[in-house]
């Protein structure tokens, strides 16, 4: 330690909001260089590359090949799968002094097909696994939580090359395997979890989650069975049709009334359509959102409608009509034929405006709703008779105690989470767009399938941390730690001798060892708060005992503590 390029500081820097964040500046894992940019000092780095060495290993193991591709890229390949305007303002991009456009990779799908291409065109190169370790930039709006919501980043993406979509589907289930190894050895609590494919697009993905109360993905786990999914894949059990008869539409006079729970008292209180009992879940209200398309000219008006007692998640939203962004309109002045908070759906069709409903909203199905005119609503309009919308979405907020779409018994439980890994059935969207073709046995070209499987690496080190730790420092596993065991002379002299030759026995042992040699003016106390903030697995404590044979040994994950003949460290430490 005398000699390592570190600081560790006793308060937490002002900027930082979780514990991962906190705990990686304050033990000298990483330094900030700029807003969502780190530089990882030598202990962060020890850290990273032992989690990048677990992915290697278990991609070479399912068949994976690495390649190294470079992140400045140029744009024409981007514009080619329809990316370079998909991606709106989410990459960063650049002009050399040619004028030459190119953007910094947020990932490498085009590239990995295109050197497919270049290289392969028989049957029988296929299947094929590339993959790569590599930094990835993505313009992030709002970069914060350290390592959790960077601009930059250490990525592993990989793809499978397949002639069929049987040979995907195997694919897949290699990195599925792969990666429940990955996180497993990492010492990860996680969940899988349907997901939604995105900017990536394909027939299916799928989430790898780690457990934490500041993750910024919520998902859902239901009560019952084994089904868990990101909100914003989670879906409605299918609601069946009503075959009531229902009494004509009601035109009714309902002055003062914009908000759900200020029409349903008016409306109970006047008894309107016979009725005493409305509540917010009788009552269809019609959200209007404006979709902005990457290089479209105006935001396109889209208005959901969804029972009065549910709220519309615009994540949720934005997840199914992606790439389009999503923001509510509120230019009411602009659209007097929409009258704001006596919007109904009866009148959508007529003014060009798409609608899309809740599956909640099924056929059959009769409201209370907006009559179209300031301070009127109408009773028992109908879904299929005065109303049918362009298509369902799903919009709603998800909550506690919805029904499981995946069983019968079940509810769904609101869990919160950090994504670190999603893999992707692909499909043909991009060896379509590059015309990325085998030449069969018959002789006749066949187009080629991907999947697409990504792991965070260096986000994994922030959830480790922020599943691995304590009110004192980090707590890491043995799979990842810096050092294997941090040896702490307690005292000047004889101690720090008897220290020294220990550790020099535990690194012939093949152990990673730190070593506090650093000068006695440093108290015991530091040294013990410094090791408990560094978090390597073991500690030996080399006190008073050391003259008669005996060190302390401290396990730091269980704070267990206990006497040891130093002629056993070795063999101890070896055998743990």
């Amino acid at each position: 330690m005398s000699t390592l390029f570190l600081r560790t500081l006793r308060e937490d820097p002002a900027e930082a909001e979780v514990p991962s964040h906190r705990l990686l500046v304050r033990a000298g894992y990483i330094r900030r260089a700029a807003p969502g940019g780190y530089t990882w000092l030598p202990l962060g780095k020890l850290v990273l590359d032992r989690v990048a060495a677990i992915v290697h290993e278990e991609m070479r193991a399912i068949g994976g090949q690495e390649v190294h591709f470079p992140a400045l890229l140029p744009r024409e390949a981007y514009e080619k799968s329809g990316r370079w305007t998909a991606y709106g303002d989410d990459i960063f991009r650049l002009k050399d002094r040619r004028g030459a456009e190119y953007l910094l990779a947020p990932t490498h799908e085009e590239m990995f097909t295109l050197l497919v291409q270049d290289l392969f065109g028989s049957y029988r190169d296929f299947p094929v696994i590339l993959y790569q370790i590599q930094t990835k930039f993505r313009d992030e709006a709002r970069p914060r939580a350290g390592l959790l919501r960077g601009r930059e980043f250490l990525m592993k993406d990989a793809y499978s090359f397949d002639l069929s979509d049987e040979g995907l589907r195997e694919s897949y289930a290699k990195h599925r395997v792969a990666y429940q190894r990955i996180f497993e050895r990492l010492g990860l609590d996680f969940t899988i979890v349907s997901a939604q494919s995105g900017a990536m697009g394909g027939s299916g993905s799928e989430e790898f989650l780690a457990a934490a109360e500041v993750g910024e993905d919520t998902f859902v786990g239901c009560t019952a069975c084994a089904y868990a999914a990101n909100t914003e894949a989670v879906t409605t059990p299918a609601v069946p049709a009503s075959a009531v008869d229902h009494p004509p539409l009601e035109v009714h006079d309902t002055p003062e009334t914009p908000t759900i729970a200020s029409l349903v008292d008016l409306a109970n209180a006047r008894g309107l359509a016979g009725r005493t009992d409305w509540t917010a879940a009788d009552t269809l209200k019609n959200v209007v959102v404006q979709l902005t398309r990457p290089g479209a000219a105006e935001p396109e008006l889209l208005v959901i409608g969804v029972p009065g007692d549910r709220e519309v998640d615009l994540r949720r939203v934005e997840a199914q009509v992606h790439p389009a962004a999503v923001t509510m309109f509120d230019d009411f002045a602009a659209r007097p034929d929409l009258v704001r908070g006596y919007i109904g759906p009866q009148i959508l069709a007529k003014l060009g405006i798409r609608y899309l409903a809740d599956p909640r909203v099924a056929p059959g199905s009769a409201w209370l709703t907006g009559a179209n005119e300031p301070g009127k609503h109408a009773t028992n309009v109908v879904h299929g008779r005065d109303f049918t919308p362009d298509g369902t979405i799903e919009a709603v907020e998800v909550r506690p105690g919805d029904p499981c779409p995946n069983c019968a018994d079940g509810t769904l439980e609101i869990r919160r989470g950090m994504e670190i890994g999603h893999i992707f059935q692909l499909g043909r969207r991009f060896t379509d767009a590059f015309g990325l073709d085998a030449l069969g046995q018959d002789g006749k070209p066949v187009r080629i399938t991907m999947g697409s499987y990504g792991v965070g690496v260096s986000r994994a080190v922030a959830a480790i941390a922020e599943q691995h730790c304590d009110e004192r420092g980090l707590v890491w596993p043995a799979s990842v730690a810096p050092f294997d065991v941090q040896v702490i002379p307690a005292g000047k002299g004889e101690q720090l001798a008897i220290a020294t030759e220990l550790a020099s026995a535990l690194v012939a042992a093949g152990l990673r060892v730190l070593l506090d040699d650093r000068p006695g003016k440093v108290s015991t106390g530091v040294r013990f708060a410094d090791a408990d903030l560094i978090g390597a697995p073991h500690s030996i404590v080399v006190g008073r005992g050391a003259a008669d044979g005996v060190v302390e040994l401290r396990v730091r994950a269980t704070d267990e503590r206990s006497d040891i003949a130093i002629s056993d460290v070795v063999t101890r430490l070896t055998s743990d």
